[in-house]
């Protein structure tokens, strides 16, 4: 078998820290398996083995060697991923909640996410942008577009009388969680 390209030698210093950070329990996954490949590295052991002992695959073991040789204890931090940009900025999400929670459309009863689509296109708020990805965005935020009833039912269960009301009152803001509610049933004149 041929000699490694990339050879992990750990000084006792860097040794520690990643010991540190495998005890300390507060370590991210990722970064806890490439500490773990680079001790096991410096015991000696092959990839093969490394990557069966770690249950990660050998080509993340040879890249793991490769980035500490490269970049010494850099090799444990993430680097930035590749990928598509935001189609929405911040302001541009937040345009689209506000449309979203406005009057629908003449002839709509409610808003889609076609018609919230087309709105954000019509608007300048993205070049285009796909139902998908407006759908995403009111989950994040809890929305529900064209509905209503945001959570706070009008009426009680079956089990009361249709002549009782539930009503609730919040002596805090509503947007604080830990709000507290009065819940009271009151006579509905009919």
């Amino acid at each position: 078998m041929p000699a490694k390209k990339y050879r992990v030698d750990l000084t006792a210093q860097e040794r520690d820290t990643l010991l540190g950070l495998i005890r300390s329990g507060k370590t991210a996954a990722r970064q806890m398996t490439r500490a773990r490949i680079l001790l096991k590295a410096d015991e000696g052991l092959n990839d093969e083995e490394i990557a069966e002992e770690v249950a990660t695959s050998r080509v993340t073991v040879e890249r793991t060697r490769q980035r500490f040789v490269e970049e010494s204890m850099g090799a444990l931090t993430e680097r930035p991923r590749t990928g598509a940009p935001p189609r929405l900025t911040g302001k541009g999400a937040a345009h689209l909640i506000a449309v979203t929670c406005s009057p629908a459309p003449a002839g709509r009863e409610r808003w889609t996410l076609r018609l919230l689509a087309d709105e954000a296109v019509a608007l300048g708020l993205a070049p285009s942008l796909s139902r998908e990805t407006v759908r995403q965005l009111l989950k994040k935020t809890n929305s529900n577009p064209g509905n209503i009833n945001n959570g706070v039912s009008p009426t009680s269960g079956p089990s009361l009388s249709r002549k009782w009301k539930r009503s609730s009152t919040s002596t805090l803001s509503p947007t604080i969680p830990s709000a507290r509610k009065s819940t009271s049933l009151r006579r509905v004149n009919s």
